[in-house]
């Protein structure tokens, strides 16, 4: 896809990403559990994946030429359950049972409980190694499948992550793009403070990947990576986004204390205010 997206799509999908938030903001709510702030900062990085970026079908979502995602974040799902909606995937109404007992929109993605879910994810620190298999697979029938992981900022104080990361360079998948989602906090404070990864881009590249860094709320700027990560077929790429954790919601940026709190109902009323829900719509 090219990165200079016409000015009618950006604005499109910046609808889309609004309502992903809203949607975060009301599952998180109603289920009484939930990761606000780490699904606020991945939403346009999950929207222009599956939107536009990625090659899938919802009328086929086992359909084995698909590019694959991997949540490895696996708990920001409720941005992935409400952009996969919004995609076809499933009925938007069934958002209104995250994290409900028997629902297949458990707290982490679930493969085998929901179609057009590439992982099961939650452990974090394994999704790299993952989608590392998968671009291997793909690679090893031929399929044209490209294969992205979104990574926690968090996921790569762990060592897991790093051993897929050389996996990744040594096998030299040009089709792997592994997205760093850097809001710069995790559960318990700043990442910089429990466990500093900087220089992070430095990191990578001594590890054979190709970094690029970005804005990951822009997407004029998300759209120009995934074509950077084309221009290199031999070597794997990994997009370092800057984001803001809690993104949208002014009381929650910036912060690592909306990391797993979700939002008492004046609060979530609040929110959906400041995303632009027009106050007679707002009750919950």
């Amino acid at each position: 896809m090219a990165g200079d997206v016409p000015a009618e799509v950006v604005e499109g999908l910046r609808a889309t990403a609004r309502e992903v938030r809203r949607d975060i903001v009301r599952m998180t709510y109603s289920a009484g559990s939930g990761y606000p702030g780490g699904s606020l900062s991945a939403v346009e990085l999950i929207v222009a994946l599956l939107f536009r970026e990625m090659r899938v079908d919802p009328r086929r979502p086992e359909d084995p030429g698909r590019d694959r995602l991997v949540l490895s974040k696996g708990h920001a799902a409720p941005a992935l359950y409400s952009a996969m909606s919004q995609r076809g995937f499933f009925p938007r109404e069934e958002l209104a049972t995250y994290r409900r007992y028997g629902s297949r929109l458990q707290g982490n993605p679930d493969r085998l409980r929901l179609p057009g879910v590439d992982a099961s994810t939650g452990g974090l620190g394994q999704g790299v190694g993952l989608a590392v298999g998968l671009a291997l697979d793909a690679r090893l029938d031929r399929r044209p499948s490209r294969v992205y992981a979104l990574v926690g900022d968090g996921e790569c104080q762990a060592g897991a992550t790093w051993e897929g990361l050389l996996a990744g360079a040594h096998h030299k998948l040009g089709e792997l793009v592994v997205v760093i989602d850097r809001n710069r906090f995790q559960s318990d404070g700043a990442t910089e403070e429990i466990l500093g990864i900087e220089p992070l881009p430095e990191k990578l590249r001594a590890f054979g990947w190709t970094p690029v860094e970005l804005d990951g709320h822009d997407f004029p700027e998300i759209f120009r990576a995934f074509d950077a990560a084309r221009a290199h077929p031999d070597r794997p790429t990994a997009l370092v986004a800057y984001t803001v954790k809690g993104k949208g919601v002014s009381f929650m940026e910036n912060t690592h204390v909306w990391h797993g709190r979700v939002p008492t109902k004046d609060e979530a009323e609040r929110a959906l205010l400041e995303l632009g829900v027009p106050p007679s719509e707002v009750g919950l």
